[in-house]
């Protein structure tokens, strides 16, 4: 996980969208929940911010440089694979640099 401490360095801003309530983001509220303070503790500028919202399916979104963003649809996915699918989302950010 030592891309974590990285992350800011590649990403501007990362949201993350679940229902406070459905089992489709049981996941995803999870994965904030035992990963949202460590991920802060490496990267205490980057914006983290957590969006619940009734009925929306999870997602997790990365703002890049100039405005860039990608979304990933969290759905079905366990915590590890989210954790995978950001370590995935970070790595593009730093493909977007060489550009």
């Amino acid at each position: 996980m030592a891309w974590r401490a990285s992350l800011s360095r590649s990403v501007k801003e990362i949201r993350v969208l679940f229902c406070q309530s459905s089992p489709a983001s049981a996941a995803a509220r999870e994965f904030v929940k035992k990963n949202y303070g460590d991920i802060k503790a490496r990267n205490p500028a980057l914006p983290f911010l957590v969006r619940e919202c009734s009925g929306v399916q999870p997602q997790l979104w990365a703002r890049y440089d100039m405005g860039v963003e990608r979304c990933v649809n969290l759905d079905g996915l366990t915590e590890a694979q989210i954790d995978k699918k950001l370590e995935e989302l970070a790595k593009a950010g730093e493909s977007l640099k060489t550009k």
